[in-house]
């Protein structure tokens, strides 16, 4: 019943937004959006492609917990799951892809901020999780990041998780990657002293099998880190995307998948953060 409504009124909103386009408008991003929302077609998310228990394309096949999440708040706005269309979401790229109107969506451990809010919207959170460090299994000397001074420190181009160290911790010697899969097997050579992302990322990386027994998350977050789901400005499916949220999370739908990812990775969630209540849509 729900998802039959979520889904007329995308396909609503979508005729609106075709017809004013035939009036005349832009027939850039927000128009092809519009279509993507409410045709009952195809839906385009982007994901992670490079994180193990969030997001990973495994030969065309996707895993993890947003992958979860983006398919339960599809098959609320009324797609099934092979109606989706997944691409990658870097995380230098994720406000270009909306803007341009080559996603409908985002679910890539996407950090709500102030300064994101002002080129993209968010649904959500849907996810609480905190800033760590991901050192060698061996390595005792690293507790926090008060004892990275001069040390070699890597995270990806473009993420928050970046942007606080270099905001916060100037002495660090940041070594910025791609993706995260680079900056583990930096640390596996001895590049770098450890790794900071968020704590489930991290679990996510430390319980592949090809890195079991080799790192250790230090257990001592720094930062909250709201995960959205990334929104162009002119979406029309906020308040649907919160109800599904929502519903996942009264349902145990989010639990299980939260489980389901990092098992194996000796994580548990800060329930005193999680699950999260979506915020108003803007």
């Amino acid at each position: 019943m729900r998802k039959t409504r979520y889904a007329a009124a995308a396909i609503a909103a979508a005729a609106a937004l075709t017809l004013s386009a035939c009036g005349g408008g832009d027939s850039g991003g927000a128009e092809a959006t519009g279509e993507a929302e409410g045709s009952g077609e195809t839906i385009r998310i982007g994901i992670k492609f490079d994180q193990p228990g969030l997001g990973f394309d495994e030969g065309g096949s996707y895993s993890g917990f947003d992958v979860d999440v983006a398919k339960y708040v599809a098959n609320e706005l009324g797609y099934s799951e092979d109606q989706i269309e997944f691409s990658e979401a870097p995380s230098a790229n994720r406000e270009n892809l909306l803007s341009n109107g080559q996603v409908d969506m985002i679910f890539a451990t996407y950090s709500i901020t102030d300064t994101r809010k002002e080129t993209v919207a968010f649904a959500g959170p849907y996810f609480v999780a905190g800033q760590d460090l991901l050192v060698r299994a061996d390595d005792d000397s690293i507790s926090g990041p008060e004892d990275l001074e001069g040390k070699n420190l890597c995270s990806v181009t473009g993420s928050t998780s970046a942007q606080k160290i270099k905001d916060t911790y100037p002495g660090v010697n940041l070594v910025e990657q791609p993706g995260y899969a680079e900056c583990v097997s930096l640390m596996a050579g001895g590049g770098i002293d450890a790794a900071t992302t968020d704590d489930i990322i991290l679990a996510g990386l430390a319980a592949q099998e090809a890195n079991a027994g080799q790192f250790k998350v230090v257990g001592a977050p720094f930062s909250e880190e709201n995960y959205g789901v990334g929104l162009p400005q002119d979406n029309t499916t906020c308040e649907a995307i919160n109800e599904a949220i929502t519903k996942m999370i009264e349902e145990g739908a989010w639990e299980e998948a939260i489980t389901a990812n990092t098992e194996g990775a000796d994580y548990t969630f800060n329930a005193e953060l999680n699950p999260p209540t979506p915020d108003a849509c803007a």
